[in-house]
């Protein structure tokens, strides 16, 4: 086990062994994650509507099935944070706007049910930001959601709360979900780890541009195997999904492979390092830290240059793309409901409203032209290694960095770079913890694998997980449970944010 003595601290892979194993019950475990809620969410307010008594029925009825011998699925027993942009019946689905605030799911989102299908127990919703629009886990309905390591600062996001939630073990497991880094960037903020799958991998038929290739939901753990844990029912195939390649009523890979991650020999890898792809606003602690990194990870490689792909245009491509995306999706919205659409929402719209259709064909042109460079890097390069994202967490009650070492962003989300480089080109990302930077915050290492080896990425980032966690200077600790337990109630911080 764990150090820690508590189950809430258990990961998801260790926990389903024990209860396999009949050394550690469901509703032991279902227990300690709602003690350590109680104890910890007022502070960090990353878990935002909850399903007590349907945890507590569904881990006694596992408890059950495991007394009595029944096959066990591979999230048994497990509870699962689910992002408040996914539907959990009976409990509020409010996407962070005002808007929803009292809309209840009628149903499972069909990736719930597959959880469920599974033995997992989907226990309550994870904040996000409005419409999960911005980096900062901040909305009207809900309010901030604290960083466990520092809560004065940011969580990131969007999927901030189910990264904050993790870091302090309220869950072992949590969804999320990645455009310009959902995933990836409070995987770093908060220490844990944030997994952006090739795109199809995790069917997406319920988004509202389903044929546009560029958001995807993903896993939340605090290790790579329990990321992959989770991936392996997430990568189920559903035609629902027009980029699910589903052939005889199998998809392309074995979902089963990414809980069962192979060891990886890291000697014969080609590796590229950036700390900006040559476009992105980096800090200067980012890019110390990352260099810091590098030098202790290098040796461990056949070899390391720095370089990167052609990413000519993404900040044009990306700003193109994203509010043309935002403007057919919420222009309703803010025609007809203004006050209740937040700031993020409302600039996007009102930015894709600025183009023209023949910006976005010049847009999408340049956009096949850039995925095009990415592939043809990669047929000299295994991965790349980056920061996964540009800055050293901030105060929580900036709604996004307006300069970056003196200089001024371009857009709530031009901070972003490092994460949306791999979105445009439909790459597999993951952000895994390492160590941390000058601040004394987390930062995060990004791992980026070419097109469809989701697999290769996987085992590549949990092979240096170990080295990592054996490292004097690199390796992370949580964050300080027991000062969470005395700090005071985030919701009584100025400028929280809530409606009431």
């Amino acid at each position: 086990m764990s150090k820690s003595t508590d189950p809430a601290d258990l990961g998801a892979v260790e926990a389903r062994s024990l209860i396999a194993r009949k050394a550690l019950s469901p509703v032991e475990l279902a227990e300690a994650c709602i003690r350590r809620i109680e104890e910890v969410n007022p502070a960090v307010n990353a878990m935002v509507a909850l399903d007590l008594e349907g945890l507590r029925k569904a881990s006694r009825a596992a408890e059950a099935d495991v007394m009595s011998g029944k096959p066990l699925g591979a999230l048994h027993g497990l509870p699962i944070g689910i992002k408040d942009m996914v539907d959990v019946k009976g409990l509020p689905t409010t996407f962070g706007s005002l808007i929803f605030k009292d809309n209840i799911a009628a149903a499972d989102d069909a990736s719930v049910t597959a959880l469920r299908a599974a033995g997992g127990i989907p226990m309550g919703k994870t904040n996000n930001p409005e419409w999960s629009a911005g980096a900062n886990t901040v909305n009207r309905v809900y309010g901030a959601t604290a960083n466990p390591h520092d809560l004065t600062r940011s969580s990131a996001g969007s999927s901030g709360g189910s990264a904050a939630a993790l870091a302090s073990g309220m869950v072992p497991l949590a969804t999320g979900s990645d455009l310009g880094g959902s995933l990836r960037n409070p995987a770093s903020f908060c220490g844990v780890v944030g997994y952006r799958p090739s795109f199809g991998v995790v069917p997406g038929g319920a988004r509202a541009t389903a044929l546009f290739p560029l958001g995807t939901s993903g896993p939340m753990a605090r290790s790579v195997a329990d990321a992959g844990l989770l991936l392996s029912i997430q990568a189920q195939p559903d035609n629902r999904d027009p980029y699910t390649a589903v052939v005889g009523g199998k998809t392309a890979w074995a979902p089963e492979g990414f809980a069962n991650l192979p060891r990886r020999d890291l000697s014969s890898l080609r590796i590229a390092v950036t700390d900006d792809y040559g476009y992105a606003p980096t800090e200067s602690i980012v890019r110390s830290h990352f260099a810091m990194a590098i030098k202790e990870l290098s040796p461990l490689f056949a070899s390391v240059e720095e370089t990167h792909p052609d990413c000519t245009g993404a900040d044009r491509i990306f700003s193109v793309l994203r509010s043309v995306m935002f403007l057919g999706h919420h222009a309703k919205h803010l025609d007809e409901q203004p006050d209740l659409v937040g700031d993020n929402v409302r600039q996007n719209v009102l930015e894709g409203r600025s183009y023209s259709a023949e910006d976005v064909g010049k847009v999408l042109v340049m956009h096949s032209t850039y995925q095009q460079a990415w592939q043809r890097f990669f047929e000299t390069a295994d991965f790349i290694l980056a920061p996964a994202v540009t800055i050293s967490p901030r105060d929580w009650h900036e709604l996004y960095p307006t300069e970056i070492d003196g200089k001024p962003t371009k857009s709530y989300y031009h901070w972003l770079g490092m994460a949306y480089a791999s979105t445009l080109s439909g790459h597999p990302s993951i952000t895994i913890p390492c160590g941390k930077d000058a601040n004394g915050m987390p930062f995060g290492l990004q791992i980026v694998g070419h097109r469809h080896d989701d697999l290769g990425v996987l085992t590549v980032a949990a092979e240096l997980e170990r080295v990592i966690a054996a490292s004097g200077s690199l390796a992370l600790a949580g964050p300080d449970i027991a000062a969470l337990r005395k700090a005071a109630p985030l919701s009584e911080t100025p400028g929280f944010l809530t409606t009431g």
